[in-house]
């Protein structure tokens, strides 16, 4: 099974019904759902895989909000709030007890920024110290370093990927990759890849 976040700052771009719609194509496409949802119990509901032995969750967020009615609540689909820390903690505190590994995909940051802001960095870490076990980050269309924190990695920032190639560092980009060890350690690391052409990046 595969897993999309639909929590960004564009999921509501064509209102209510079309987002519910997307997580609607999505799952009879295979694609598990994150990040968004018709109320906010949905919107932060993990996905449950099974890989190799593990039962692995992944939640999604999003911490970029163009107007307060994109956060999903009682009555009001939306997507995950990715700039409420206790929220996020809760979220991934009972995705842990569900799970032996808990990914977590987040909108955040600020666009072309080349590292993390404060804010973000506070964010990461609540998250890892309630059972996450990595984060991948999106949102500033700019390639960020990946940090450790207790041994989890943080992908701060994944740039563009099938994306127009404009420029190079709009085109500088990479692929990040998680491998679990035997004994549950987790290794992250950027491949490095460089968008060629229009929608069209390749590994280096």
């Amino acid at each position: 099974m595969e897993v999309a976040n639909q929590g960004n700052n564009h999921s509501g771009d064509l209102g209510k019904e079309a987002l519910l719609d997307s997580r609607r194509n999505l799952k009879d496409a295979g694609i598990a759902s994150v990040g968004t949802g018709k109320d906010h119990r949905q919107a932060a509901k993990p996905a449950i895989l099974e890989i190799g032995g593990w039962t692995i969750a992944v939640v999604g967020f999003g911490g970029i909000v163009p107007e307060p009615g994109w956060i999903a609540a009682e009555d009001n689909p939306g997507m995950a709030d990715g700039d409420d820390i206790p929220s996020m903690v809760r979220t991934v505190k009972r995705a842990a007890k569900a799970a032996d590994l808990v990914f977590v995909s987040i909108h955040w940051g600020v666009e072309l920024d080349l590292k993390p802001r404060p804010d973000d960095v506070e964010r990461a870490r609540a998250m890892i110290d309630a059972g996450a076990d990595g984060i991948f980050g999106h949102h500033a269309h700019r390639l960020q370093p990946m940090e450790r924190y207790k041994g989890r990695p943080i992908f701060w920032g994944l740039g563009n990927f099938v994306w127009p190639s404009r420029s190079a560092p709009s085109a500088t980009t990479a692929v990040a990759r998680i491998v679990v060890q035997p004994d549950g350690r987790v290794k992250g690391r950027l491949l490095p890849a460089y968008i060629e052409d229009h929608g069209h990046p390749v590994l280096r």
